[in-house]
């Protein structure tokens, strides 16, 4: 969900602290005063952080496959804590996801009280977008956009975890991805998670003047080719991943087949057993 604050530049590119006001607050006619709205920013800002930095996580974790099958497997079983406990527990997968879903909810009702709340708000914000043609205006308004597509699809995904911790692995998540058509699913949550995500951290770092220079026009430039990078990059990575994806359970296994790890093939057990370590 979008991060709602929004700082004004001076004349000459900087930003002003007694120029910071909400985009939200400002087009919707909603004034917020006293220490707790400003709480809220920061709880959203937080929350934001964290979940732009678990999808990082995430997109690499799921990059593993790129590395072959077996360099997948040993991921999932590791987030299924078998190198810490011994043996792998998929409710552990089932608990994380319900952890990030509570914690997307938190940003999502932090973010949803900056949204235009009538048809009449929203006409005045899209005619003040138009009008201005601001670049972090605009990035507000794809904020908004994305958070709101993003909160069904991140449902869907968050349940399939939630529901289903144990059909995570090279042919299960395959399997997942071809048999039952969440192909289509995944590729529009990756772009949308993607860029909400590194306009989400943008921001930030605009919001609470991290940015990578002393000259706040310097550092704005260089904190927006920052984003466009991480966009391209993990949006790139993702595909990556998906289509390999795609390749395995389009050619490589069976309906409901699992994998076996190279180094349990010859065990007498091995085909059709849960993929563990030796």
């Amino acid at each position: 969900m979008p991060v709602a604050s929004h700082s004004t530049e001076k004349a000459g590119g900087g930003m002003g602290k007694t120029g910071e006001l909400s985009i939200g607050a400002a087009l919707t006619g909603r004034r917020e005063t006293g220490r707790w709205p400003a709480w809220m920013d920061f709880m959203q800002s937080a929350s934001g952080l964290f979940l732009a930095l678990f999808l990082w996580v995430h997109l690499f974790a799921e990059a593993s496959i790129l590395l072959g099958k077996d360099a997948m497997y040993r991921v999932t079983i590791f987030f299924e804590g078998y190198y810490f406990l011994g043996d792998t527990y998929p409710i552990i997968i089932t608990l994380f996801s319900a952890f990030i879903l509570a914690i997307v909810l938190l940003h999502a009702v932090l973010a949803v009280r900056k949204f235009p709340n009538s048809y009449r708000q929203y006409r005045v914000l899209r005619d003040h977008i138009k009008v201005m043609r601001h670049e972090d205006t605009t990035l507000w308004w794809v904020q908004v956009y994305t958070g709101f597509v993003l909160f069904f699809l991140v449902s869907v995904h968050l349940y399939t975890m939630l529901s289903q911790p144990a059909n995570i692995g090279p042919y299960a998540s395959s399997d997942r991805v071809v048999g039952e058509w969440m192909w289509p699913l995944y590729l529009l949550l990756l772009i949308t998670a993607v860029v909400h995500a590194a306009v989400g951290m943008y921001r930030v770092g605009v919001k609470w003047g991290w940015l990578p220079a002393r000259d706040p026009g310097l550092g704005r430039r260089r904190l927006k080719w920052a984003t466009r990078g991480f966009i391209v990059f993990f949006i790139l990575l993702g595909l990556a991943s998906l289509s390999t994806y795609i390749r395995i359970g389009l050619d490589e296994r069976e309906p409901g087949e699992r994998y076996v790890p190279t180094w349990q093939r010859d065990l007498p057990a091995a085909h059709g057993s849960r993929e563990v370590l030796p």
